[in-house]
């Protein structure tokens, strides 16, 4: 491994999936202005991520429609053909 190109200041991070509410508490040097009580009664930073292994087809063995923020609509309505 390259010396030097590693963040050396972790620190402990909520990570919540906004697809299905489900948090979990670790390491991480990602920044975030928005902080979470969690379950020990402390105040820690929060970084939403949209899927995460409690939401993605591949681990849950079934498949869920997650359209975040009409993104469906926006590639339909960028790339439909225009009949004028």
């Amino acid at each position: 491994m390259k010396k030097g190109i590693h963040p050396s200041a972790y620190r402990m991070v909520v990570f919540k999936d906004t697809s299905n509410e489900t948090m979990f508490l670790t390491r991480s040097s990602a920044p975030s202005r928005e902080t979470i009580m969690w379950e020990d009664g402390k105040e820690y930073p929060v970084i939403k991520v949209e899927i995460s292994n409690t939401s993605h087809p591949f681990y849950t063995g079934k498949a869920m429609f997650v359209d975040t923020a009409g993104r469906i609509d926006k590639f339909k309505k960028r790339y439909e053909k225009k009949t004028k």
